[in-house]
């Protein structure tokens, strides 16, 4: 027992699984060379038969051609077995052929006898059938299958990297999942070269078994004539039979090989199994009533046996009938699932309002047929687009967003959800467009006045057909898919911080680890809990700041961490090195910046109003805050028309207040302190906020 409990079967099967195809491969080859008495000679020819139906049968069952990515060197293996018998059958053939026809075996002696049924004739040009099909036919149509495969698959290669890179960058794929895809990509190209080279091998072991046929006969009739006295009649009925049962032996499994490496380039990638995946397809009601009627019609031809097609008629009629009864109960019993749905309606379950979607899209029942495609569809891209930039430029992924109608909502309108609240709501027309016109604009078209849903600015819908005309005018014309994408977008940037959440911060901590596992080893958790990270990146994301370098926040913590500061004031000590990311987002490198200031004596009112207030936020007069929104919304709508984005430059004491107070009416404004400021950026101030408010004091 002791010996036993020692003993490691796994190991020593793992060892004899690995020996045997090597030793395989060796025992092929002294096939080749050494003779085999004709019991073995049996056995492998059998054992290769099985071989060539079980390589089909795996073949049909496969669901993509990848799912059988050693069936090139199984082709090898089987094609050289096959070659080796031929090899070692010549052998006994031409050397003892002249004993009887039992010569070489049982298996040939059998498909000789059976094929040929004693006509010679018969079985050489059945032989010569089988041999063309498999090598005119098959083998050549795969041939040419695979090399155009290969061929194709190669040239798609770089595509397919550059959008797993397209998608690593954007988020959408883990370092580990786009390792694997670009693994499969490169093992597609393989599978496919390594086919092309193998369908070499079917072709080639066609025109072998010719060539050992001739050589058999010729050879066999040309010996049992001159070394052993057979007259030409007897060497021919002996040499004949053993010739096509041995081109026989190996022709069959020969042509099972050749079919399956047909399935194998032909087949198409799917979730079914190829039976089932062809049995779908064809199971169409209107297609088998043509056919069954025009089946019986050639049944009355004169001549032909009309009981035969009738019966075939009749049965493709039948057929057609059940197929047709199939899709109707199918139909009633969703319509029945539908009415039982709608009669539940009074049950509440937690599945019937519940709704975790970060984002959503609702669309009235007009708007539907913008996303029915949902692979393809114009709307669909254009959110996927939107949200791969927004998460490339922020520095998180961006959750994905949910398209849903509400047959409750007018024709023609939309509504933005982040999470559970509405955000935006707006009109759309499909297969109208947007205009919006410029400053060089020439005349006001005949279109439906509307504001542009995300900037405000005046616009008008329009059909089609007048779009030449609109741009001729100087109007920038949008589609009504860009519209709304465009303002999912703004509602995602200014709703950033509502996006992101522990999950997602994990996420990037974990990406960082691999080229940086030190920094993250030594600040989260130890000197950071990762809700409190959260929580100040939430802070930073609400000013729309981007994260993307998580490196720089972690050290930046780092020094920070023995200051005891509150989330806060956290966020507030990290801008001073994340404002240059906003900068480079919003304003061109080589462009100055174009910011706001306020008026001295202002900003100190404003200072001093903070002092006396102590509030967590900064209190103002209404007046005084409707005067400074005002001045600040017409100097920030002076440069969106200028198409730049403005900043509004205050001290660092009242920023955070301010900022809170100001973007509550301005998202679009952003509020810095002059020490965040970087020193290599180049302002101009454009506007100076508070002479005005001083007058009215």
């Amino acid at each position: 027992m002791a010996v036993l409990d020692s003993f490691d079967f796994s190991k020593t099967r793992r060892y004899v699984t690995d020996s045997i195809l090597p030793l395989g491969i060796l025992f092929v080859v002294a096939m080749m060379v050494l003779p085999l008495p004709t019991i073995l000679l049996d056995i492998f020819f059998s054992l290769n038969i099985l071989l060539a139906l079980l390589v089909l049968m795996v073949a049909i069952h496969t669901y993509r051609p990848l799912d059988f990515s050693s069936f090139p060197t199984l082709l090898l293996v089987a094609t050289v077995l096959r070659l080796a018998l031929n090899v070692a059958s010549t052998r006994i053939v031409l050397a003892d052929g002249h004993t009887g026809t039992d010569a070489a075996g049982q298996v040939i002696e059998a498909f000789g006898a059976f094929v040929i049924a004693g006509n010679f004739a018969v079985g050489i040009f059945v032989f010569a059938i089988l041999v063309i099909i498999n090598l005119v036919v098959i083998t050549k149509g795969a041939g040419r299958v695979s090399e155009v495969s290969a061929r194709f698959t190669l040239d798609a290669m770089p595509g397919k990297q550059m959008a797993i890179d397209a998608d690593l960058n954007a988020g959408i794929l883990t370092p580990e999942e786009a390792t694997a895809r670009r693994t499969e990509v490169a093992r597609e190209a393989d599978f496919h070269g390594a086919m092309d080279g193998a369908s070499k091998f079917v072709k080639g072991d066609a025109v072998a078994g010719i060539l050992i046929l001739a050589i058999n006969i010729i050879g066999g009739v040309s010996i049992g004539m001159l070394q052993h006295d057979l007259t030409l009649n007897d060497a021919s009925s002996l040499y004949v039979l053993l010739a096509v049962g041995d081109g026989l032996v190996a022709q069959i499994p020969s042509l099972l090989l050749s079919i399956a490496t047909a399935i194998i380039v032909t087949r198409v990638s799917s979730s079914q199994a190829m039976a089932e995946h062809i049995g779908q397809e064809i199971s169409l009601a209107q297609a088998w009533y043509p056919v069954a009627a025009v089946v019986g019609i050639i049944g009355f031809v004169p001549g032909m046996p009309t009981v035969l097609f009738g019966s075939m008629a009749a049965a493709a009629g039948l057929t057609g009938f059940l197929l047709s009864r199939r899709d109707r109960v199918s139909d009633d019993q969703e319509e029945v699932e539908d009415e039982l749905d709608f009669d539940d309606d009074d049950t509440v379950s937690a599945e019937k309002i519940s709704d975790n979607s970060r984002i959503s899209v609702i669309l009235s029942y007009s708007l539907i047929p913008m996303v029915e495609d949902e692979v393809n569809g114009q709307l669909v891209r254009r959110i996927a687009a939107t949200r791969k930039e927004i998460s490339k430029s922020l520095g998180y992924v961006i959750p994905s967003v949910r398209i849903r109608d509400d047959l409750n909502l007018e024709p023609n309108l939309y509504q933005i959800k982040i999470g559970q609240r509405i955000v935006a709501e707006d009109k759309i027309f499909p297969g109208k467009l947007l205009t919006i016109p410029t400053d060089d604009a020439e005349v006001t078209l005949d279109g439906e006045k509307v504001l542009e849903p995300t900037f405000g600015l005046e616009a008008y819908w329009i059909s089609e057909s007048e779009k030449m005309l609109a741009e001729s005018r100087g109007y920038v014309v949008v589609e009504p898919e860009a519209v709304l994408a465009t303002q999912l977008g703004k509602m995602i940037e200014t709703n950033a911080h509502e996006l992101v959440g522990l999950d997602e911060i994990k996420d990037i901590v974990s990406e960082l680890s691999s080229t940086s596992p030190a920094l993250v080893e030594s600040v989260v958790p130890k000197l950071i809990p990762y809700h409190n990270l959260t929580a100040v990146l939430k802070k930073i994301l609400e000013e729309q700041v981007p994260i993307t370098d998580m490196r720089k926040i972690l050290e930046c913590l780092a020094e920070l961490a023995g200051r005891n500061l509150n989330v806060s004031d956290t966020a507030e000590a990290l801008r001073a090195d994340l404002i240059p990311l906003l900068l480079q987002r919003l304003v061109p490198h080589n462009d100055v910046v174009p910011v706001i200031t306020l008026e001295p004596n202002f900003e100190n009112l404003l200072i001093n109003a903070d002092r006396q207030n102590q509030q967590e936020e900064l209190i103002l007069d209404v007046s005084l805050s409707q005067t400074l929104i005002t001045q600040l919304s017409n100097a920030v709508d002076q440069q969106l028309e200028k198409s730049k984005a403005p900043f509004l430059i205050v001290s660092p004491s009242i920023r955070r207040k301010l900022a809170k107070l100001v973007r509550a009416q301005l998202s679009d404004l952003n509020v810095l302190s002059f020490t965040e400021l970087p020193e290599t950026k180049r302002v101009e101030v454009v506007a100076t906020i508070g002479n005005a408010t001083e007058e009215d004091q």
